[in-house]
């Protein structure tokens, strides 16, 4: 497949958890709050940072990981405007 022929990408985006009701959370990155659902991380806290993709928690990391994310996530949209 030819690089030009990519032209959507999915992505999971880092956020922290702010609030918990049941599978539900509230979550925040950048002063932007969503909600996404914790099927897949019934275990998850208030305060732990997830990768959201699609409305769905899929994964907890660690602070700093979450952190580089964005940071680069920051950088790509900054060279891109």
């Amino acid at each position: 497949m030819e690089l030009e022929t990519l032209t959507h990408m999915c992505l999971a985006i880092p956020m922290k958890i702010i609030e918990i009701q049941g599978l539900i959370a509230t979550m925040e990155v950048d002063g932007i709050i969503r909600e996404a659902r914790l099927d897949l991380l019934p275990e998850a806290h208030e305060g732990d940072y997830v990768l959201v993709h699609a409305g769905l928690a899929i994964a907890r990391v660690d602070p700093e990981q979450a952190s580089e994310t964005l940071a680069l996530l920051r950088k790509m949209i900054d060279e891109i405007q």
